[in-house]
């Protein structure tokens, strides 16, 4: 069945949390290894609601304000790209976010906050209530276990630092 047409009750009879968590891990896998040139990112912490859990991701490379409209549209047309509907578009110029859904229900977003950090965000659907493991992706720098809040962005970058556009 094309998990567009199921319904909450059919999603949540076939997907626990902690298979939401994993579809979460590869949606937010796939967005940052579509990112050129790489950004580091660290995890911040899961959260579990009553049937639903969100997985977050933070760049730690800085993003500097003359790139957060290119690397905002470079997360935006790989969504595109791959079936997600875009929700809304945030252009404010010192916070901007995207806020997209997956075919599969999936809410995603990228907001940018101070000093130029990018967090990514996905929230699962309600689904069956269940345990939820800490993600098995490595992060791709420092994984700041323990730490939170996370540090502000401290991985400079040639091209996503760089002052002109």
């Amino acid at each position: 069945m094309d998990p567009a047409a199921q319904s909450n009750e059919e999603r949540r009879a076939s997907v626990n949390m902690q298979g939401a968590a994993d579809r979460a891990d590869k949606i937010l896998d796939e967005v940052l290894a579509g990112i050129r040139p790489e950004v580091q990112w660290a995890h911040d912490p899961t959260t579990t609601g009553k049937c639903d859990v969100s997985r977050r991701r933070t760049v730690m490379t800085v993003i500097s304000t003359e790139r957060r409209g290119s690397f905002l549209g470079v997360v935006e047309r790989f969504w595109r790209k791959n079936g997600y509907r875009i929700k809304a578009i945030n252009n404010d110029a010192d916070v901007p976010a995207v806020y997209a859904r997956t075919s599969d229900g999936f809410g995603v977003s990228l907001s940018v906050g101070g000093k130029g950090q990018a967090f990514f965000q996905v929230d699962s659907p309600c689904v069956e209530k269940s345990d939820v493991a800490e993600s098995t992706t490595p992060p791709n720098g420092p994984a700041y276990e323990g730490v939170y809040p996370l540090p502000r962005p401290n991985i400079r970058s040639s091209f996503w630092s760089a002052g002109a556009p």
